[in-house]
């Protein structure tokens, strides 16, 4: 072998022996790296990609049926300095000392929450906590900003630089706002905090579609400066649009909110409804501040009471419908009162012994006649009377949109009296929505349908879900049946001498119209139950007074409710006059507010839409 052989094999001897032995340092280091130096590099690491963050999603709108605002996510911002800003302590720190004043007096005259001085406290409070390794990212204002203040803040001196320059930024922050105030309000609902989950109301019953799905992010050094990067894009949420159109919410609201104030009621609940599709147009729960104000606290509108007279109607649709009794039948009833089975007495307000035929009791709305009627009818068997307004769909729940929705206690009673007191609304118990869906169904030629606050769900602006109007009942009762219901309840209103909704008198001298207008016909009932007071019963001070009627009574288009709790005019309170004309203010100017009529020298025409 010659020498040059002899040292090539040298060379790659040599060569092999320092790969071999980096080979064994890279596997050395590797194992040091991995235990004793681990948390070490675990901490540079962490230095260099922080700990991920939720990219907020916006929330879903709720929009009335016009595409107005009811509630909104509008963005708002925290301002805060990130003190770790290499730029900010180049040198001896001139970039920050340079511009701290001119930044403080800046967002004093912008902002307003502190003053310059204190703005400047707290900036340089930041700054040298950096120094001493202290808090890395403070908040400077106390109050979130508007988007517009923000544009303005980022136009001061330095931070116009942006934040790698000046360490300031904006922390987003969504505010969920009901641009209409308390109108709908507890309808509407709430969340629990800004970006909280819906916990009432439509933004309860509809969370999920709204909230949308939060996004990832993760800030990492790139290139010397830090940088947020996108993991997973956000998703908004889906727009609610509502049956609701503001202004006949405002119509409704103001008209109970004028009623209220003059009675005291503890609360009141009024809900305007269109006839042939169960859309709810307004809805409106008001309740009796400390203040003696009235704001929106519960949901009256889906909580359920007894119904008082205005299940009357429900009791004499049955034995109508059952052909246990005619219009034109008559009872007798009593001044003192009339005793069922010696065990229950029922009493009118009406101070003689009269008699009347069944049209005329209803009108007057006689306790005695009515419980005479179903007992007679049913032969006293409760289970029979109930097992029909089962068949009526009266037990159903009347799903509506608003979570927590009572359904309806209509019960087969185990005593024998009980059926006596169904039949003028105690022992029962039904929401006023419930309550509306009945009277809805009779302005609807007997189709019964399911009350809606909800007509589709919206993303950008296109439909991706629809709500159709649901029938519950399609013929409540026969069309005999409903033809009489709606004689009694035109005379509930209209006949002068009867008619609990009609006028009021002083001697033979009409002085106040209670349901009766010149412009819109209206037929209902009116209903007026003692409260039950718990360890004392039932109470003769403690009344519960409603209207619940439709019109135009020609040509139904809307049906509309009005309640009130413990009215504070006693003796002077009156279902028909209260409620009515709560009732009929609404109805007159709802048919003013509609473009579907005509008003011709005093008469109401329907209009071909």
């Amino acid at each position: 072998m010659s020498d040059n052989q002899r040292h090539t094999i040298l060379r790659f001897a040599i060569i092999f022996l320092l790969i071999a032995a980096g080979f064994v340092a890279v596997i050395v280091k590797i194992a040091i790296i991995q235990t004793r130096e681990r948390e070490q590099w675990l901490a540079i690491a962490k230095g260099q990609i922080q700990t991920n963050q939720l990219i907020t999603a916006t929330r879903g709108n709720i929009l009335d049926s016009a595409g107005r605002l009811l509630a909104s996510s509008m963005p708002q911002y925290y301002v805060s300095m990130d003190t770790r800003v290499e730029a900010l302590h180049q040198g001896k720190d001139t970039l920050f000392y340079n511009n701290v004043d001119t930044i403080a007096r800046g967002l004093a005259r912008i902002v307003g929450d502190r003053s310059a001085a204190e703005y400047k406290q707290v900036m340089m409070t930041a700054f040298r906590a950096n120094k001493g390794k202290g808090k890395i990212i403070h908040k400077l204002t106390k109050r979130r900003i508007t988007y517009t203040e923000m544009k303005e803040i980022q136009q001061l001196p330095l931070i116009k630089r942006g934040v790698y320059k000046s360490g300031v930024t904006f922390d987003n922050q969504h505010r969920r706002v009901k641009p209409f105030g308390s109108l709908a309000s507890r309808t509407i609902g709430s969340i629990y905090g800004d970006g909280g989950y819906g916990n009432a109301g439509l933004e309860k019953q509809f969370d999920k579609e709204l909230a949308g799905h939060n996004g990832i992010s993760t800030r990492q050094r790139v290139g010397g400066r830090w940088e947020n990067i996108t993991v997973k894009e956000e998703e908004d949420g889906i727009d609610v649009v509502t049956t609701i159109n503001t202004d006949l919410q405002d119509i409704v609201e103001t008209a109970l909110r004028e009623r209220l104030e003059m009675v005291q009621g503890d609360w009141g609940c009024c809900i305007l409804m269109e006839t042939q599709n169960g859309h709810i147009k307004a809805i409106s729960n008001l309740d009796r501040c400390k203040d003696g104000t009235y704001a929106e606290m519960m949901n009256h509108a889906v909580t359920r009471v007894e119904p008082g007279s205005t299940f009357k109607t429900i009791a004499l649709m049955a034995a109508l419908d059952d052909n246990k009794i005619k219009l034109d039948d008559t009872i007798k009833v009593y001044r003192d009162g009339w005793m069922y089975l010696g065990k229950s007495k029922h009493t009118d307000s009406h101070p003689k012994d009269t008699i009347y035929t069944v049209r005329s009791a209803l009108a007057i709305s006689s306790n005695i006649a009515l419980a005479k009627i179903i007992t007679k009818a049913y032969d006293g068997n409760a289970e029979k009377f109930v097992r029909k307004l089962e068949k009526m769909n009266l037990r159903d729940s009347f799903y509506s949109e608003i979570p927590g929705a009572d359904g309806p206690r209509i019960q087969i009673p185990e005593d024998a009296v009980t059926i006596s007191k169904m039949a003028y609304g105690y022992s029962v118990e039904l929401s006023p929505m419930q309550i509306i869906a009945f009277y809805n169904g009779i302005a609807n030629n007997g189709k019964m349908v399911r009350p809606m606050l909800v007509t589709e769900l919206r993303k950008d602006g296109m439909t991706v879900k629809e709500f159709r109007t649901e029938t519950i009942k399609s013929s409540m009762c026969k069309k005999s049946t409903l033809n009489d219901i709606k004689l009694c309840l035109h005379d509930v209103v209209w006949d002068n001498k009867l008619g609990t909704a009609s006028v009021r008198k002083w001697g033979n001298t009409i002085v106040a119209y209670k349901a009766q207008s010149d412009l819109v016909h209206i037929a209902g009932k009116t209903g007026t139950a003692q409260m039950f007071i718990p360890r004392r019963g039932y109470s003769g001070k403690n009344h519960r007074m409603t209207f619940v009627g439709y019109f135009p009574e020609e040509n139904p288009q809307y049906t509309c409710l009005c309640m009130i709790e413990n009215p504070k005019n006693y003796p002077l309170y009156d279902a028909g006059f209260d409620c009515g004309n709560v009732v009929r203010q609404i109805a007159e100017k709802t048919i003013a507010y509609s473009d579907c009529y005509d008003i011709v020298e005093g008469n109401l025409f329907l209009e071909k839409r």
